[in-house]
Formats: structure tokens, C-alpha cells, sequence
């Protein structure tokens, strides 16, 4: 289950039945399963994208990338998996599709933060 021993002893102080926990669990898998497709389908075939990372040696502004593709798997509410650019790759750990358009993903090791990515520098 999705909520941990403290979450689910609270959750029924407050008045949720087992069954209730099961189907909030159930429906927080449902929506984690869901963002992750809209993840992979968001760098599927697009080729090149547009993100607000920070660079050590890049000019300011939207860096744009050639992606290859998104892998992600999902557990519970976790999603992870891995960024694959043209010539470089990074470990994602949480990410959402955002109502403009853009997507959020949390980079790994050589990132280390939160970056915004979008088919139009613009939209940035």
C-alpha cells in the first residue's frame, strides 16, 4: 500500500474504512501510472524540447536538447526512470506534465534539481 503504517493509523482515526484506503491507494497508483505515460509520450518522437536547466558552460536562457527518449517505471506514487539526450543521459526521480503544456521532471546526479521542459522555448 501506497501509505505508510502512521498514514493509514491516522486516516482511520479520522474515519476511513480499509476498503477506503485500498481505493485511495488504488487511485493514487492510477494517477501516478497516468502522469508517467503523459512523461513518455511528451518526449516520445518529439526530437528536440527546450528546458530552463541551468548550465555551467551554456549561454543563458532555454537550452534546447535532442532526446532520444524517456524510460519510466512507477511505484506507488514514485515515478523514476532515465533521460536519454543525444550524447547524454541523467536519472529522473518525480516528474508531472503541468496545465501549460510543459513538463517538470527532477534530474539526478550532475543536475540535482527540478527543470521544466517544453516543445517551445516560449512556453518557458
Amino acid at each position: 500500500m501506497h501509505f505508510d503504517q502512521r498514514t493509514q493509523a491516522a486516516l482511520r482515526e479520522v474515519g476511513l474504512s480499509k476498503e477506503q484506503l485500498r481505493e485511495a491507494d488504488d487511485l493514487v497508483k492510477e494517477r501516478t501510472r497516468a502522469d508517467a505515460d503523459a512523461l513518455v509520450e511528451f518526449f516520445a518522437d518529439r526530437g528536440t524540447v527546450y528546458s530552463d536547466m541551468d548550465r555551467a558552460h551554456g549561454a543563458g536562457g532555454p537550452q534546447e536538447h535532442t532526446v532520444d527518449h524517456l524510460d519510466c517505471y512507477t511505484h506507488a506514487a514514485d515515478i523514476r526512470g532515465y533521460l536519454k539526450f543525444d550524447s547524454w543521459g541523467v536519472p529522473i526521480e518525480g516528474g508531472r506534465p503541468l496545465e501549460d503544456g510543459t513538463v517538470e521532471l527532477t534530474l539526478g546526479p550532475t543536475i540535482d534539481g527540478r527543470v521544466r521542459f517544453a516543445a517551445d522555448p516560449d512556453d518557458l
